[in-house]
């Protein structure tokens, strides 16, 4: 009984929490102005404005500004016509690539997003104006925190093969940093992990989080046959670290190895990582005695599948 009564407290605390966000998206709508045709009292819709304000002085590759606001090829096509058709942005092939897209403001482009600029401005102080001081700071705090959460819930993570662009990108982001930090430096052939291609399957799998599209971390998982699963090259990057990545990359590398048959997870760290240190002991690693003989560990760590956080 007591557990059916768990479990509808959740579901009720769950629904709770979706009709709390229903309202919250109903409000910023009306109150930011979405639900009128023309946004900013200006003569096009929101999405032409928003499409708009994301090109830059030097332009935008079209797929990653695609990606960068999480619209269909179609939608997007459909919107840069409108804003060509009025004379605001040319787009045009590669000159290294005609596959890739480049779109560009006009003068005539550059001067509506100035314009479009000053009225977000004004919005802006619109919604602080009525408030005193106290709440003006409550409001831009909350905002910054429901920012910082949005932004968390939108990365992704996908499996990929150690060889794909991202991964690379994000390896050598991973030995560039450590190299700095470590006292030692860091040189891969060194490491127990020379060939990143030990964590492709059936050996292992590699996980890339991706923001807008672009790579900002990455997390291996060893799965040696009649061996404790072990984790390997976990790296988040700097402009996303506060978001909660490094956590859901342990969470999500334990389910794998779950699912994989393992019992036991493991690890080892250098001293300098001690943020990372302070993250594995939260998420219920134990430190134990060295378990391998890799030159750039200090602490080395495990964890029984299955067992809860402390």
């Amino acid at each position: 009984m007591k557990a059916v009564r768990n479990e509808d407290a959740t579901r009720n605390e769950h629904a709770a929490q979706i009709e709390q966000v229903r309202r919250f998206n109903r409000t910023v709508t009306e109150r930011v102005g979405v639900l009128h045709d023309h946004y900013l009292g200006g003569d096009r819709p929101i999405g032409e404005a928003r499409l708009l304000w994301e090109i830059d002085e030097k332009g935008q590759d079209v797929r990653r500004l695609r990606e960068r606001l999480g619209l269909d090829s179609g939608y997007v096509s459909r919107l840069l016509r409108a804003l060509e058709r009025d004379g605001l942005v040319t787009v045009e092939p590669h000159p290294g690539d005609r596959r890739v897209r480049t779109v560009r403001l006009t003068p005539a482009g550059r001067t509506e997003r100035a314009l479009l600029d000053g009225r977000s401005d004004a919005l802006a102080g619109s919604l602080l104006e009525p408030l005193n001081t106290g709440q003006r700071a409550r409001l831009v705090t909350a905002m910054a925190e429901v920012d910082r959460l949005l932004t968390a819930a939108t990365v992704t993570l996908d499996t990929v093969d150690p060889d794909h662009p991202d991964a690379r990108l994000c390896l050598a982001s991973y030995a560039a940093e450590v190299g700095e930090r470590f006292d030692t430096g860091f040189d891969p052939a060194r490491s127990l992990l020379p060939d990143p291609g030990e964590l492709r399957p059936p050996h292992g799998l590699f996980l890339v989080a991706r923001l807008h599209g672009e790579p900002v971390g990455c997390a291996g998982l060893r799965l040696p046959t009649g061996a404790p699963a072990e984790i390997k090259r976990m790296w988040v990057a700097p402009r996303t670290r506060g978001l909660g990545l490094g956590r859901r990359f342990l969470s999500e590398l334990e389910a794998r190895a779950t699912r994989h048959g393992c019992d036991l997870l493991r690890l080892d760290t250098n001293k300098a990582l001690d943020a990372a240190i302070g993250l594995y002991h939260s998420h219920g690693f134990q430190e134990v005695a060295a378990f391998n003989d890799e030159p750039y560990a200090h602490h080395w760590f495990e964890k029984r599948l299955g067992a809860p956080p402390s």
